[in-house]
């Protein structure tokens, strides 16, 4: 994992999100990690994988055999 410190981010900050396209950047302050900076790309593979985690726990605690037609209720709805 690439580390920067906060001073560098200071000094320039596009090199930091630049390296961080891939993997996390640990953000340090007087060699202790204090942050993580993660590019977009890797945000948004994260931000989908805990969706999908919900959606299967959702899944899994969910009792079908409780559930109604769906032909029923469209036809009561009118759809």
């Amino acid at each position: 994992m690439n580390t920067i410190s906060i001073s560098e981010l200071k000094i320039n900050p596009s090199i930091a999100i630049k390296k961080a396209t891939d993997f996390p950047m640990v953000i340090k302050n007087r060699n202790k990690s204090k942050a993580y900076l993660v590019g977009i790309n890797l945000y948004e593979k994260i931000i989908s994988f805990i969706e999908d985690y919900i959606d299967k726990q959702t899944v899994e605690k969910t009792d079908f055999s409780k559930g109604k037609d769906f032909e029923k209720v469209a036809k009561s709805l009118g759809i």
